[in-house]
């Protein structure tokens, strides 16, 4: 077999001209296919005594791909939806893999037909107006970086904006004259503009005073001026949940990640009566089928269309338990 489609020199291919250089996915992307191979290469060390170098076709195979995900679930904990979308990754490097290698058709067809674990579609998690008010009182806008949370607070619930669309965001991004909005480059490097309230303007505007001046600046950074981490936002949003808590007892009992922010954006929009093809539109959503879940988790919604239909003749029966004997048999 040809240097050039050895297991190594192929997957280094997959992410500089594949990933990179023709399909031009975003950052976020190449991150977590990194992240998937990180994990797959270190858990076939592990397996098969081999360095990631090393490695051959023939030994990553569909039984070790399964192993490793099945690890993944059992030692990591990670759902069914996580460990899918790291078979995602893996399916994407073997379908490039099938067109350089056809000789290799066979073992690489096998591991194409992985299956993609079933789980609970649950219905999504979104914060009222209640406790959207008590989280954004919760910083202290004292302080630099309650000042900066607030502001990235606010943008999220507005916005909808992802996480790693608020954490990369740049002073260039940012249009705050007449018709203010935001701009960023979302998934599957799909640009879109969403426009920003008056209040959203003018607490950004305030925050963006505070910075040095400068093009291409975050506009949300840590202390050190670098861009927020992942971690660093789920802990900062975990604290500011927690003192909202005591103003508003509800947040105790849900599971607040950046991504609820999102879920309270579109879940603002839905109810004030916007189009879910427009909420799509609004997300950078692929497609407005990705919507639909807004629509199943308004409960308020579904009463009203509730009150409008005629209800069902029912009469009242009165219930007779069963004999003693009866109901013990039946329980058996």
């Amino acid at each position: 077999m040809a240097t050039s489609t050895h297991f190594p020199t192929l997957l280094t291919r997959f992410f500089t001209q594949r990933l990179t250089q023709q399909q031009h996915v975003s950052p976020h992307t190449i991150s977590s296919y990194r992240d998937t191979f990180r994990l797959l290469l270190q858990f076939s060390k592990t397996r098969l005594g081999k360095e990631p170098s090393n490695l051959t076709w023939e030994d990553i195979d569909a039984p070790l791909i399964c192993d490793f995900l099945d690890d993944l679930q059992k030692s990591r904990g990670i759902s069914a939806r996580s460990r899918n979308l790291r078979l995602t990754a893996i399916r994407s490097f073997f379908r490039f893999a099938a067109f350089e290698l056809p000789a290799q058709s066979e073992p690489i067809q096998r591991i194409l037909a992985i299956p993609s674990k079933c789980y609970t579609h649950r219905q999504i998690n979104f914060l009222n107006r209640a406790e959207i008010d008590a989280l954004l009182a919760s910083p202290d806008g004292n302080t630099w970086s309650g000042c900066r949370d607030r502001a990235w607070l606010l943008l999220a619930m507005q916005t909808g904006l992802r996480l790693s669309e608020l954490t990369g965001l740049t002073r260039q991004d940012v249009h705050l004259d007449a018709g203010a909005y935001v701009h960023v480059i979302g998934k599957g490097r799909k640009e879109r503009c969403t426009p920003l309230t008056k209040q959203t303007t003018a607490v950004l505007r305030a925050w963006l005073t505070r910075l040095p001046p400068g093009d291409g600046q975050l506009v949300f950074p840590n202390r050190n001026g670098s861009r927020l981490s992942n971690d660093g936002v789920e802990y900062l949003l975990k604290k500011h949940v927690e003192t909202a808590s005591s103003l508003c007892p509800s947040l105790k009992s849900k599971q607040i990640s950046p991504h609820v922010l999102r879920h309270t954006a579109a879940m603002e929009l839905l109810q004030a009566g916007v189009d879910t093809t427009v909420i799509a539109l609004w997300l950078g959503h692929e497609s407005v089928e990705t919507t639909q879940i807004y629509l199943e988790a308004d409960l308020a919604m579904k009463e009203k269309i509730l009150a409008k239909v005629a209800p069902h003749e029912g009469s009242v029966d009165v219930y007779q338990p069963d004999d003693t004997l009866l109901a013990f048999l039946k329980s058996l």
